[in-house]
């Protein structure tokens, strides 16, 4: 067997190598650069958002003022270098509100431009190369950059700023003077994991709205998708029960006529067979919905209610203790299915609403029918009393809006000027379809929003 060789890799060749190398060119780019990052406002009280910025810029005017008291009257700098070199200090400070490495490495060029200044006026025990006040000055600048940069960058910042401290303290001491690098290391490195605990404690908080507003979306989005279920399980029943009405009456029709033709009998039972296809098809298709266990034989099939049974409905509403008055306006007649079940649903959902949420209040049920719509309006008083704690999900509007808008209809509900309540629908008497490739979805009344507002105490 042949000996295999390989021979070894060149520096640098390895992923690993170019892994690295990209890390510190990204590092390199992160510690110079001037990119603009805005400090963040407070998130609550709205009033105090801009509270930090306020703070910020008091510290600068402060700073300022300290740092140029500090050079005339302890290391007696004269002229206008001390009010330069204290301009340029509360500029770092101000800066890092915007662009906080840029401030930092400005805060640097003030720091040792002050080292510079008072280098031969550094008296017995006066420290150098921070005066008393620089170090705290230069301190709400780190905590600014640590606030905004990960924390590698951080490290880096605050590592670069005493290693600078200690190479100054070991090459140009000047006589009698009291080493800084010490006091600066210990609150440098305060300030920088004060910074990234801040920073770790936003990004957290932001992570934490971010998912309560995806779980908010997905729980939304769940129950429109039950309510199509539960709405698709309702219109199975109805469409299958007239499928199998017309595959009888197509069994039946040729013992009803005398003598007939092959050709009618052919045809007749060319509809029967259509429909049983048919029905097996919606079976097997919606069946599924009719429990949780696809086949499931005890999810029993009930006829549909319609508004021929809205007085029942209205009668143990009055019985759970709500005083309910209907009103019933225009030719009262039998509609389409769909529209009977929806309307019957809508007024239903609105009745649980009244009991649950307004015990002891008037309500007041209303239907029109006109020649090409149906209206809707169920309305209640302010309650008496206050109403109990409620378990439901809060999403009945979406239920009932999801109802009216398959027919191509609209629901709107909200508060009345007198404390009640009110939801109101128009459904097409003559449902429309819809265009191919068009989402028969849910459409909004007008000036509703489900997610908004007292609708949301109102649903279930």
């Amino acid at each position: 067997m042949s000996e295999q060789r390989v021979s070894p890799a060149e520096p640098g060749s390895s992923p690993a190598a170019g892994g690295g190398s990209g890390r510190r060119l990204s590092l390199a780019l992160e510690l110079f650069t001037l990119r603009r990052d805005p400090l963040p406002g407070m998130g609550r009280p709205r009033w105090l958002a801009r509270l930090p910025h306020v703070l910020v810029a008091y510290a600068a005017v402060f700073f300022g003022f300290l740092t140029t008291q500090q050079l005339m009257d302890h290391y007696h700098v004269k002229g206008g270098l001390p009010l330069a070199v204290a301009l340029l200090t509360a500029l770092s400070i101000w800066l890092a509100m915007f662009r906080p490495i840029a401030a930092w490495w400005l805060g640097l060029l003030a720091a040792g431009w002050i080292a510079w200044m008072i280098h031969d006026n550094v008296g017995q025990g006066q420290t150098w190369p921070w005066t008393p006040g620089g170090m705290f000055a230069f301190a709400p600048v780190l905590l600014l950059v640590a606030l905004r940069v990960p924390p590698r960058v951080t490290i880096w910042v605050v590592g670069i700023s005493v290693a600078l401290t200690g190479a100054a303290e070991l090459a140009f001491p000047p006589a009698g003077s009291q080493f800084s690098s010490v006091g600066a290391a210990v609150l440098f490195g305060f300030v920088g994991l004060l910074g990234y605990a801040l920073r770790a404690l936003r990004l957290a908080k932001g992570e934490l709205v971010e998912q309560e507003t995806l779980t908010a979306e997905e729980r939304a989005r769940r129950t429109l998708l039950e309510e199509r279920s539960r709405i698709a399980r309702e219109l199975h029943d109805v469409v299958a029960h007239h499928m199998s009405v017309i595959s009888i009456q197509a069994q039946v029709a040729p013992h009803l006529v005398d003598d007939p033709s092959e050709e009618l009998k052919e045809n007749l039972a060319g509809i029967r067979e259509n429909a049983l296809e048919a029905l097996t098809e919606l079976r097997r298709v919606l069946g599924v919905l009719r429990s949780e266990q696809p086949g499931d034989p005890a999810a029993p099939q009930h006829p549909q209610p319609t508004l021929a049974e809205l007085d029942g409905l209205v009668d143990n509403v009055r019985g759970a203790g709500l005083e309910v008055t209907t009103e019933v306006a225009g030719i009262r007649r039998p509609l389409a299915p769909g529209v009977e079940l929806t309307a019957y649903r809508i007024v239903q959902e609105a009745l649980s609403n009244c009991l649950r949420h307004a015990p002891g209040s008037q309500v007041e049920v209303g239907v029109a029918y006109g020649p090409r719509e149906l209206h809707l309006c169920v309305a209640n008083s302010a309650p008496t009393r206050p109403a109990p704690p409620s378990q439901g999900t809060g999403h009945g509007l979406l239920g009932m809006r999801e109802r009216a808008g398959m027919l191509g209809g609209e629901l709107a509900a909200g508060p009345r000027p007198d404390g009640g309540y009110e939801v109101s629908a128009v459904l097409p008497i003559h449902p429309q379809k819809p265009p191919a490739g068009q989402d028969p979805g849910p459409r909004p009344g007008p000036g509703t929003d489900p997610g908004s507002g007292p609708e949301t105490k109102k649903a279930t």
